[in-house]
């Protein structure tokens, strides 16, 4: 939910929510943040295992944050091809996996410019706030 809500506060601020793709957009960011916290949690709690407060915190923000980033990108790169796929070649081509490697490696580097930003201010607070939460509450 958290970054569902960043995304709509960002978005708010910029243009009112005047957009088309807002149930989708939420939707990409609502599942970026849910799908990436079990994989990044226990990932973060194993680099975190009786540590000092500090590296406890930077393990739980450093994976989470680069977790729900690579997660959201995921999402967004595969909307993104099944977009494209239609005109796309045959699966299981060779010409079908340039075609997908480009279209995701496409995908990524404009959510890396024009969706990163969705993600601020809020969702930094948001994974300030839990990475310290995480920390002092793991030992």
């Amino acid at each position: 939910m958290a970054m569902a809500s960043s995304a709509l506060s960002v978005l708010y601020l910029r243009n009112g929510l005047l957009t088309s793709h807002l149930p989708a957009l939420v939707a990409v960011y609502f599942f970026g943040g849910a799908l990436a916290w079990p994989f990044m949690l226990p990932l973060a709690r194993l680099i975190a295992h009786k540590r000092p407060l500090e590296t406890r915190f930077a393990a739980f923000f450093l994976a989470l944050s680069l977790g729900t980033v690579a997660m959201t990108a995921f999402l967004f790169a595969m909307d993104y091809r099944w977009f494209y796929a239609r005109w796309h070649a045959p699966f299981g081509t060779l010409l079908w996996a340039f075609q997908f490697a480009f279209t995701s490696a496409s995908a990524v580097y404009q959510f890396a410019i024009l969706g990163l930003g969705l993600f601020l201010p809020l969702g930094f607070i948001f994974l300030a706030s839990a990475s310290f939460y995480l920390a002092k509450h793991t030992r």
